[in-house]
């Protein structure tokens, strides 16, 4: 007898968080859900582990088999980067989404982020409603699903599809503002679910409930007491993030009393959040020590002195400011045009703004300045220019640290010989291993993943990092190196990051009340999901199925 399969991702949910709050009674319906069926803890990707986690559960293969390891895409040729596609996601041309299953089964996918319409699917899907960072265009099937939901609902009033489900932890207006954003959304959420998910008997229902990833992004600091801006800006007593966990696990209760009686459940989540270890570290401090590295004496970030006391977190004089603009005021601008249009920025009328940056490239040409962006959206811009000139340089991205060696035979103007590869990168390492937080003295560095044997491998499924720098799970906002110097201090940015652990529940018939499951992989998710289907499981995922006849009868 076949049963539904009822899967609702929490996305980027931690399970050390999840577990501990489990455990002092906070989230009955997930507790509810622990002792009915089984638990266990997931792991992903440990470097590009924010990038790939949705494309490795969608298609269960690893990215050495997809290519796929970040939205952006690099041009050895110009030393240029572009977002992949329109928004950044796999393009699935190569392996569908393991759902694409055809007319024999009835399926539902609802705002699962970073995904795609299939083409072979027999049922309905609603994309880009509001999943954090969907990476797509908003698009349903049928084509007026969508429209009829928002009709029906509301929109979400984030507006998470132009990533403005954000708030900055200096602006208390931002945070109030989000946290009453994401509780609208979740409501609109749980009634847009329950509605699909009666419709009918999905044989897989599949849903994310993408506010969790924002929250974390945003609220940890206000959470968690180890963050270095929790005793500034939290209220002792109260946990916004734990609040709006326990709203999660309401609106679950409500979502799961739809479900069919005999179907089986499972949440998951293939990554979780920890302090924020890479906003400054992978895009501010990485840029200006490979800058420093290639141009020893030279600097583009203001820093402290070695030596002397960091002061407490920087905090912005006008909370309004964006945490892009506030870097602005820590670079060392060489060009005195550059500093004079930012500071009348703020007095320009907003529809004249964009003329600065039209009129300052213009200026830059003129003057022959390597930099001609006004307003850099990512601090790595501020380094591209001299990227040619470099022996290595950061790629942009949002989680670990990525570092292309500038090659000859690879790159357009390399400069470092493929003999010299290989002791370039020993240096990096060992200097980077020598990085420290001087408000603790402890190294920030947890390891360096080297990403190819041979430097002029040209297997396109590699990624374009050569170098990938996993940090520490401290949150640092200054950094001191024996040989290059200090580097900050800088102004925090989002006060949560990812982490490569995730977890899965899983209940319904034949598994075992209360039981425990080994650790996995989050690429094993959607083989599972397929064999409780009773569905065909492409030969080609890295993936295997979890459940075995241990636990199912």
């Amino acid at each position: 007898m076949k049963h539904s399969v009822i899967a609702i991702g929490l996305d980027s949910t931690d399970p050390v968080l999840l577990e501990e709050w489990i455990s002092q009674g906070h989230l009955k319906n997930l507790s509810q859900l622990r002792q009915q069926g089984a638990y266990g803890r997931l792991i992903n990707m440990e470097y590009y582990k924010g990038e790939s986690a949705w494309t490795n559960f969608i298609t269960g293969c690893l990215p050495y088999k997809t290519g796929y390891w970040s939205k952006f895409d690099f041009n050895p040729s110009t030393y240029q980067t572009k977002t992949l596609g329109a928004h950044g996601a796999y393009n699935y041309s190569e392996f569908l989404p393991f759902y694409n299953l055809g007319d024999k089964y009835r399926v539902a996918v609802f705002d699962v982020p970073q995904t795609t319409i299939c083409p072979n699917l027999n049922g309905i899907q609603a994309l880009a409603w509001g999943a954090h960072a969907p990476m797509i265009d908003r698009a349903s099937q049928p084509e007026n699903l969508l429209s009829e939901i928002i009709s029906k609902y509301g929109d979400h009033p984030a507006d998470t599809f132009h990533h403005n489900d954000r708030s900055d932890w200096y602006n208390p207006a931002s945070v109030a503002k989000l946290q009453n954003q994401l509780e609208v959304g979740l409501e609109r959420r749980t009634a847009i679910t329950k509605d699909l998910l009666s419709r009918e008997k999905w044989d897989l229902f599949l849903t994310v409930i993408g506010e969790t990833h924002t929250a974390q992004h945003y609220f940890w600091h206000l959470s968690q007491t180890d963050h270095p801006l929790y005793q500034q800006t939290a209220t002792p007593g109260k946990d916004p993030m734990l609040d709006y966990f326990k709203a999660v696990d309401e609106s679950l209760g409500e979502m799961l009393a739809e479900a069919p009686k005999d179907s089986y459940v499972i949440v998951f989540s293939a990554h979780g959040q920890g302090a924020n270890t890479t906003d400054v570290l992978s895009m501010v401090v990485l840029p200006e020590f490979l800058y420093r590295f290639s141009f020893p004496g030279k600097s583009l970030l203001k820093s402290q002195p070695m030596g002397m006391t960091p002061p407490p977190p920087l905090t912005p004089k006008n909370p309004k400011d964006s945490w892009y603009k506030l870097l602005h005021q820590l670079k060392n601008e060489p060009d005195a045009m550059a500093t004079f249009l930012r500071s009348i920025e703020p007095k320009i009328p907003g529809r004249f703004r964009p003329y600065l940056s039209k009129f300052y490239k213009k200026w830059a040409k003129f003057t022959k300045s390597p930099q001609s962006e006004l307003f850099c959206w990512h601090p790595s811009k501020w380094y591209q220019p001299y990227w040619p000139q470099m022996k290595a340089f950061y790629i942009p991205g949002f989680s670990d640290g990525y570092i292309r060696i500038n090659l000859k035979g690879r790159e357009s103007q390399g400069i470092v010989s493929p003999s010299e590869y290989h002791a370039l990168c020993d240096e990096l390492v060992e200097q980077l291993h020598q990085l420290t937080d001087p408000r603790t003295g402890q190294p920030i560095v947890k390891k360096v993943v080297r990403t190819r044997e041979n430097p002029l491998d040209d297997n396109p499924k590699l990624p374009s990092a050569d170098l990938v720098v996993i940090w520490d799970d401290f949150a640092v906002d200054v950094v001191d190196s024996p040989k290059f110097g200090r580097i900050g201090p800088i102004y925090f940015n989002r006060t949560g990051a990812h982490r490569p652990r995730g977890f899965w529940f899983v209940k319904g018939p034949g598994i075992e009340a209360g039981s425990n499951l080994p650790e996995a992989h989050a690429v094993d998710l959607a083989p599972t999901i397929l064999e409780l289907m009773e569905a065909p499981i492409p030969e080609y995922m890295d993936g295997k199925p979890l459940l075995n006849t241990k636990v199912i009868a």
